[in-house]
């Protein structure tokens, strides 16, 4: 018997959501509405049923991103997507996406609702551009142009991505140095002009803007390792890339992660909103 269309879909929608709107449970919300759309739709006139399901996808992301916008802005502190957790073997590692790493969905965050759509279909879903144009009502022409301009925008140098594997010594060096406090160990580690984010929602301590420079971001982590001096650490990959979880009384307090070029680590994201934590410990199914 041959799958059903949707279930066959399902982790792409999956996926393409979660890209678009930065939690599993706006994805999962999404993928729920796509369903009940497929299922009062007359399937027999339908010809690309992917195609079909991932246009209407695609609508409902940029309604919810406009409805999101106000909550956004009232938003305390930076705004993090939800981290994907997932355990720190090379295996692992490999199956996600750079896409799906914090430091890219946080570029995502730069474009606008119907850009972050053609970008996201066009370059992490290679969707033909006749099918990104019908999804969000623009003609092929501009939606060449709009992916054109969010490529320029988020890969300008077009860096290797690097992954979880590599930025691992990394991580753990990082921790050693910071349990060490010495703020020159923790510097060493960290590009000139590194670049930390922390989000703590409503009901954690955080930086409430990004914190930039590597004596600047040091002086900081280390401030928090020594207000979380006694959290167990373990080593995680989040969205792809190198991490780890800490954690007190195994309840998580934060989720680390980092990105590196040439040996040094360019961004640090901490995650201390416990409404993100929902999804950790549990396998996630997405592409």
């Amino acid at each position: 018997m041959s799958q059903d269309p949707f279930e066959a879909a399902r982790p792409r929608i999956r996926g393409l959501a979660y890209r678009m709107l930065g939690t599993l449970a706006d994805a999962d919300d999404v993928a729920q509405d796509t369903w009940l759309r497929w299922q009062a739709a007359d399937g027999a006139h339908i010809v690309n049923a992917e195609a079909w399901l991932v246009t209407a996808a695609t609508r409902l992301c940029l309604d919810r991103l406009r409805s999101a916008a106000r909550t956004r802005e009232i938003y305390l502190g930076p705004w993090l997507p939800e981290p994907i957790v997932t355990d720190p073997s090379p295996e692992s590692a490999a199956v996600l996406s750079d896409s799906l790493t914090l430091g890219f969905l946080v570029l995502l965050d730069q474009l606008g609702p119907v850009e972050r759509a053609v970008f996201v279909l066009a370059d992490v879903f290679e969707v033909p551009y006749a099918e990104i144009a019908a999804a969000v009502g623009r003609s092929q022409a501009a939606c060449r142009q709009i992916a054109s301009r969010a490529r320029r925008r988020l890969r300008p140098d077009k860096q290797p991505y690097q992954g979880a594997v590599a930025d691992r010594d990394l991580v753990k060096g990082l921790l050693r140095a910071l349990a060490s406090g010495d703020v020159n160990n923790v510097v060493a580690l960290l590009a000139p002009q590194v670049v930390c984010i922390t989000d703590g929602g409503p009901h954690r301590r955080a930086a409430r803007r990004p914190v930039v420079g590597s004596d600047r971001v040091a002086r900081l982590l280390i401030g928090l390792a020594r207000r979380y001096r006694h959290l167990a650490t373990r080593p995680v990959v989040v969205g792809g890339s190198a991490g780890a979880i800490l954690s007190a009384d195994h309840a998580i307090e934060q989720v680390m992660a980092v990105t590196s070029r040439d040996g040094v680590i360019t961004s640090v994201y901490f995650i201390g909103n416990p409404d993100k934590f929902t999804s950790v410990g549990h396998p996630v199914l997405i592409e």
